[in-house]
């Protein structure tokens, strides 16, 4: 754990920043590899990197809904608390994602007497989502991807995920999948599973093969492995966008811990452990206001570290040594320069006049707000979506949602009159600046006497 004085921050972001995962020539040349191979073979190709690199290599890819439906039943009968979780975070999600796909609608404005302009908001047909498998199955990621994607009116749904021992994806996981297309459903609309994973199955939906059929967009997280090969893979397929480590920023402010905070200290390295346990490549930060502070959130994390079951202690433990960073500062305009700077995916703002901070809060994935609010909460049971930007790309990119799985067309219609004759017009003369005669001609050959 490395502690800072905000003005070396500057200085140590630019020597210690970690570059994209996915940009490493070598990690590149495995993922063309088999994107070329998956290009040319197909589904014999998906299972010879299979057999590499999965635990298994099925003989049949698609997971049949009977299997799914069989999944959901035994987790309902043998985890009845787990089985009631996902049912109330499905909920959640699917009223959030009703909410943002509200926000997107179709009209038809009349520019000018004769110019009509408008936009359709239209669902991509085929939508796939990437549910990886390593340490951890990410069961909530089937929630955040298929929910948003069918909410959005997508026609079909694809999952892919890595093939266990038995050529199937995790049980779970399919109960999640099942969940996804019948919680608040009718008809039901459950999507169609793939035992595929890794950079072979990226390139599958992105291509199509015999068994997986080709999507119109990408969404999930993955290794660096699925995101090298979702970046050169962008272009024949739609991706919602690269990710790479998970981080988190907590701001603290005077008072949040004070001599006696020793229990805000303790939820503050709570919230640091839970993001640095997925791997050794995560990064929790955070800023606060005094020495006092940080040496209360080291002793903290030292004393939680020491609790967690050894597998899980072990990568926070090397997440915290490679990249875990306490920031003392001064100022709050001092932190909130840091904090878009650093843009992190997870923003937890842990102070009661939050008010004073969000509007110059501007780079962030997702903004926690209050101590309540919990990065964990966002993860599983809130509503909002998990799959956020990473990186520092939350200086230009959102987090996944329904707009992901819709198009914004526009259209244009014409009638004769004042506001058509003078766009027309203006066409013409742009067209000759540019020099592209035939460009005018078309517009010339529509006066109206």
């Amino acid at each position: 754990m490395t502690v800072i004085l905000s003005a070396e921050f500057d200085t140590y972001w630019n020597g210690a920043r970690l570059p994209l995962t996915a940009l490493n020539e070598e990690v590149d040349a495995a993922v063309r590899e088999v994107i070329s191979a998956v290009r040319s073979d197909g589904d014999a190709a998906v299972r010879r990197y299979a057999a590499r690199f999965d635990r298994s290599s099925p003989e049949k890819l698609e997971v049949s809904a009977a299997v799914l439906t069989a999944a959901w039943e035994e987790l309902r009968a043998a985890e009845p608390e787990l089985a009631a979780a996902l049912e109330l975070a499905a909920d959640h999600i699917r009223l959030f994602a009703e909410k943002q796909k509200a926000q997107c609608t179709g009209f038809e404005y009349e520019m000018a007497p004769g110019l009509f302009t408008g936009q359709r908001v239209i669902p991509v047909e085929r939508a796939a989502v990437y549910v990886p498998a390593g340490r951890f199955p990410l069961i909530s990621t089937v929630l955040m991807g298929v929910i948003p994607a069918l909410t959005a009116g997508v026609g079909e749904v694809l999952l892919a995920s890595p093939p266990l021992e038995d050529g199937l994806p995790d049980r779970r996981i399919l109960a999640a999948a099942f969940l996804a297309g019948t919680r608040g459903r009718v008809p039901a609309v459950l999507p169609r599973v793939f035992a595929a994973g890794g950079a072979q199955a990226i390139a599958a939906l992105a291509l199509g093969t015999e068994t997986i059929p080709r999507a119109d967009i990408i969404a999930g997280p993955g290794n660096k492995y699925v995101a090298a090969a979702k970046r050169l893979l962008r272009g024949e397929v739609g991706i919602d966008f690269v990710a790479g480590p998970t981080d988190v920023l907590i701001i603290t402010v005077p008072g949040t811990i004070s001599a006696d905070g020793i229990a805000a200290a303790d939820r503050i390295a709570a919230d640091m452990l839970a993001q640095a346990e997925h791997d050794p490549d995560a990064r929790a930060r955070v800023l606060v206001p005094s020495r006092e502070a940080a040496d209360s959130i080291t002793a903290a994390l030292e004393k939680r570290l020491a609790r967690l079951p050894s597998a899980n202690g072990s990568i926070a433990a090397a997440s915290l040594e490679a990249g875990g960073l306490i920031i003392v500062y001064e100022t709050r305009e001092e932190a909130i320069r840091i904090a878009n700077i650093i843009a992190p995916e997870h923003l937890e703002l842990q102070a009661q006049d939050a008010g004073d901070w969000i509007p110059g809060l501007k780079n962030y994935g997702s903004l926690f707000i209050g101590e309540l609010a919990a990065e964990v909460l966002g993860d599983y049971s809130a509503g909002i979506n998990h799959t956020l930007p990473t990186s520092g790309s939350a200086r230009f990119s959102g987090g996944l949602s329904v707009r992901h799985f819709l198009k914004i067309v526009t259209s244009l219609r014409c009638e004769n009159g004042r506001g058509f004759d003078a766009a027309r017009a203006a066409a013409e003369t742009i067209a000759m600046a540019e020099g592209l005669i035939a460009h005018r001609e078309s517009a010339a050959s529509r006066r109206f006497a």
